[in-house]
């Protein structure tokens, strides 16, 4: 059953705003190879109107049956601003193509094809980074990055077509 919440090491102290549900090792979402270190925070947004954290985490734990795709990431950021690690801040997940085994990905949910984030997710999105950098000796001017500079995929939609919203960000991030 992929929405059996499977616990384990986050491989870092998780703050108690993060639901650490970790996906099961399978080859498709969760191979449970080690990350060669973590150099950076890359961006996504799920491409996906209107779904739950909760709904992607069950897609990417899913796959281990379906074998549908390799996809998963590191951690979901809800509509209403909930935070669920799917995959320890030490391993790979299958999100960031060239980059997967050196950077954490955060995949954000979106009410509207737009991709804009809530107001709720945005602030968790920010909260997250600034304390994964803090954790793990990050630079957000250099080392927080969209999906779209490793690929030139339009994802985050919103901060792809939106650069002064993407600054905004990575100064919120500084601040906070």
């Amino acid at each position: 059953n992929p929405d059996i919440r499977v616990s384990g090491d986050a491989a870092w102290n998780a703050p108690d705003y993060v639901d650490v549900m970790l996906i099961a090792k399978n080859q498709y979402s969760r191979s449970g190879e080690k990350l060669d270190g973590v150099n950076g925070l890359v961006i996504h947004y799920v491409a996906n109107p209107g779904t739950s954290a909760a709904a992607n985490r069950s897609y990417f734990a899913g796959l281990a049956q379906s074998g549908a795709t390799y996809a998963s990431s590191n951690f979901i950021i809800g509509l209403e601003g909930e935070v669920i690690q799917c995959i320890p801040a030490d391993e790979i997940a299958y999100a960031s193509n060239s980059r997967n085994n050196d950077t954490l990905s955060i995949e954000c949910c979106h009410p509207e094809a737009d991709g804009k984030f809530t107001d709720a997710t945005y602030d968790s999105l920010v909260r997250l980074c600034s304390d994964l950098c803090a954790e793990f000796g990050l630079d957000p001017d250099t080392d927080i990055i969209r999906h779209y500079d490793i690929t030139g995929k339009l994802c985050p939609l919103y901060f792809v077509e939106h650069e002064d919203a993407w600054e905004t960000f990575l100064l919120d991030v500084k601040d906070a």
